[in-house]
């Protein structure tokens, strides 16, 4: 489609959140694994990681859920990223007590990559449709389970989603396979405590 035909709140949003993936990339590089390291270990929280890379902007027009060959999907480059992830926890003894990931082939395949067949959870799938926002049905979901996980001390959840979501849940941004360390405070809103970005 072209972009003049886009909704404008479609393009603002595309703009900004792209704007910002720099920026974070920058600090996900900077603050390596010390502190995310320590925040999981101690647990009570999620590791939030956007999918591996998947080159490209969106899905194709009528993608299909379950049909992979229909949808954006990671690259050799991605599928590594995904291993180095999983390697990273392996040699750390890090294993999270749950795995959760959004319906989509190239969340799931950075979640087998990392860890193994994970859970498929709707409320992590990627907002589609104009504009781009997490539904509120979904982001109540995801805001409880949230709370639920910050409340069990030693033990961490992994969560593989998009970076529409992290968006609406967090209210920052994330670069591909990259993972915000979150908590839910005392109030239930979200708390992003560490970046995660590792080397490929």
């Amino acid at each position: 489609m072209p972009s003049s035909l886009l909704p404008e709140p479609r393009v603002a949003r595309r703009a900004v959140l792209g704007a910002g993936l720099a920026l974070a990339s920058l600090r996900g590089w900077a603050a390596q694994d010390a502190d995310a390291e320590a925040l999981l270990r101690k647990g009570g929280v999620v590791a939030a990681f956007r999918h591996s890379l998947a080159p490209g902007t969106f899905d194709p027009p009528g993608f299909r859920l379950g049909d992979c060959s229909t949808q954006r999907n990671l690259s050799e480059e991605g599928r590594a990223q995904a291993r180095s992830v999983g390697a990273w926890f392996q040699q750390r003894q890090l294993q999270p007590g749950k795995v959760l990931s959004s319906p989509w082939c190239r969340c799931v395949d950075s979640a087998t990559l990392a860890f193994g067949t994970p859970q498929v959870w709707a409320a992590l799938g990627s907002p589609h449709g104009s504009p781009e926002t997490t539904s509120t049905a979904h982001l109540r979901e995801l805001r409880a389970a949230l709370a639920t996980a910050s409340s069990r001390p030693g033990r961490f959840e992994a969560w593989f989603t998009h970076m529409f979501v992290l968006s609406d849940l967090a209210n920052t941004n994330a670069s591909s396979g990259e993972a915000l360390i979150l908590r839910a405070d005392t109030r239930g809103k979200t708390e992003v405590l560490a970046r995660l970005a590792v080397p490929a």
